[in-house]
């Protein structure tokens, strides 16, 4: 049984109350203790337990995985935050400042990107020579002549 704050609330969370309030699934959260995303501990019937903070903690990794921030990412900034106590607003303020140039960016270029495929398929020419898409900056030409496929 979860132990009890003085407000009657449990203090501690099983695994599956976790999955049930964040709506994942009780192996992602493994997966995610796995890799140090986020911690437990065992009862002495081996049942595993989260603290209430964890909530706020699993909120966050959605988020940023939502932006597309890679999870190596999301661990390193989470281990910035006090284990002590839940996240706050300021403390998501500093972790997302982290990741809003690098989103800045990919939304610039993912902007391009459509820009550039209106143009080609409005083309239709296929011409590896001007293709923005296939061959940014004629670099094709580097390789030396004749066809070949490149990346």
């Amino acid at each position: 049984m979860a132990s009890k704050t003085n407000s009657g609330l449990a203090k501690d969370l099983s695994v599956g109350e976790v999955a049930d309030r964040s709506g994942l699934a009780v192996s992602t959260l493994h997966f995610y203790e796995s890799k140090g995303l986020i911690t437990s501990w065992r009862t002495t019937g081996n049942q595993r337990r989260y603290s209430r903070d964890v909530l706020r903690r699993v909120a966050i990794i959605k988020v940023a995985q939502r932006t597309g921030v890679p999870l190596a990412a999301i661990s390193e900034a989470l281990k910035v935050l006090p284990a002590d106590r839940s996240p706050t607003a300021q403390d998501w303020r500093k972790l997302s400042a982290r990741w809003k140039e690098e989103l800045d960016d990919r939304i610039s270029k993912l902007t391009q990107l459509r820009d550039d495929l209106n143009g080609c398929i409005g083309c239709g020419c296929l011409s590896l020579k001007q293709c923005p898409l296939r061959n940014p900056d004629d670099e094709a030409h580097l390789h030396g002549p004749g066809a070949r496929a490149f990346d």
